[in-house]
C-alpha cells in the first residue's frame, strides 16, 4: 500500500514539474531555438531577404574566413574588455563600502542603480550630446575652466573607443553593485565579528572573508561582462553608427545584412559570433573550475 502511494506521488509530481516546465520550454524553443535554426540554415543561403533563395554551401563561411577586415573590428572589443575589468573592481569597491555602516548608504545604492533603469538608447543619446564636438556637454566645461581646443571625443579614432566604454562602464556598473551587495549581505556577520576580535585588518577581512564569499558571483559577472565585451553593438551603434573605428562584429554583421542585403552571409557572421561567444564561456569556466581545484 505505501509502496504504491509512493508511486503515485512520484507520478503527481513528475506531472506537475513537466506541466509547469512546458511552457517556459515551448517559449525557449520557439524564441530562442528556432531563430538559431532559421540562421543557420541561411548561412548557406545566398540571400537579399526579398528573392529568391540560393543554396551556395560554404561559401559565405569561406568569404567570411577570407576577409581580413571582418575580423579586424575585434579589436574593438578589447576596450570594452578592459572597461568590464574596471567595471567589475569599481562595483566592488562600491559595494564593500556600501555595506558597511555609513550615512546615506541607501541613498547613495540608488544613485550608482539608477543608470541600469534607463532604457540603452536613452543612455546612447545622452552621452552623444555629452560627448559630440566643441558644444558637447563635456567640450563646454573644459572650455569654461581654461582648456583651449578640446578634443572631439566622438570624431578621433585614438579618443572615440575610450568614451564608448566610459559610457558602457556608467550604464553597466549598477548592475554588477547590486549583485555584488546581495552577496556581501548574504555572507555572516558572525564571521567578521569574530575577525575584527582577532585584529584582522579591513584589507584582511575583505581579501579572506569578502572575497571568496563573493567569487561566484564574481564569477557569473565576468563571463557576462566580457560575452558582453566581444557581442557589443547598443551603445557604438547610437552614437557613432560604427565610424571613426569604433565599429564591432555586431554592427559589421548588422550593416551586411540590412545595408547590404546580404542575409547569408550576416547569418554565417553571427553563428561565428555565437561560437565565439561559447567557446569563451567556456574557457572561463574552465579557468574558474581551475582555481577552485588549485584551492
Amino acid at each position: 500500500m505505501k509502496n504504491s502511494l509512493k508511486t503515485s506521488l512520484k507520478r503527481e509530481q513528475a506531472i506537475i514539474i513537466v506541466t509547469f516546465l512546458l511552457v517556459p520550454i515551448l517559449l525557449v524553443a520557439i524564441f530562442n531555438l528556432l531563430p538559431i535554426i532559421n540562421m543557420f540554415a541561411y548561412s548557406f543561403l545566398k540571400w537579399d531577404g526579398l528573392g529568391k533563395k540560393k543554396f551556395i554551401g560554404l561559401s559565405n563561411y569561406k568569404e567570411l574566413f577570407t576577409r581580413p577586415e571582418n575580423f579586424k573590428v575585434f579589436a574593438t572589443s578589447l576596450y570594452y574588455f578592459a572597461g568590464s575589468l574596471v567595471q567589475l573592481v569599481l562595483a566592488v569597491f562600491f559595494a564593500v563600502i556600501l555595506c558597511s555602516k555609513m550615512r546615506g548608504s541607501s541613498f547613495f545604492k540608488g544613485i550608482l542603480f539608477f543608470p541600469t533603469l534607463i532604457n540603452g538608447v536613452a543612455i546612447g543619446f545622452i552621452f552623444q550630446y555629452f560627448f559630440r564636438g566643441e558644444n558637447g556637454t563635456l567640450n563646454t566645461i573644459l572650455s569654461a575652466l581654461g582648456v583651449k581646443n578640446p578634443p572631439l571625443w566622438l570624431s578621433n579614432p585614438k579618443l572615440v573607443n575610450y568614451s564608448l566604454s566610459f559610457t558602457s562602464v556608467w550604464r553597466y556598473m549598477g548592475f554588477n553593485l547590486v549583485m555584488f551587495i546581495a552577496a556581501i549581505q548574504s555572507l555572516p556577520a558572525d564571521t567578521y565579528e569574530a575577525a575584527s576580535l582577532d585584529g584582522a585588518s579591513g584589507w584582511q577581512q575583505f581579501r579572506y572573508i569578502t572575497l571568496p564569499g563573493i567569487m561566484p558571483i564574481l564569477q557569473i559577472n565576468a563571463i557576462l561582462a566580457i560575452k558582453g565585451a566581444v557581442s557589443v553593438f547598443e551603445i557604438p551603434y547610437i552614437m557613432t553608427g560604427g565610424g571613426s573605428g569604433s565599429s564591432t562584429f555586431v554592427i559589421r554583421t548588422m550593416d551586411t545584412a540590412f545595408k547590404f542585403n546580404k542575409i547569408g552571409l550576416a547569418s554565417s557572421m553571427a553563428i561565428v559570433l555565437t561560437i565565439i561567444v561559447i567557446v569563451v564561456s567556456a574557457i572561463q569556466n574552465m579557468l574558474f573550475a581551475n582555481d577552485k581545484g588549485g584551492k
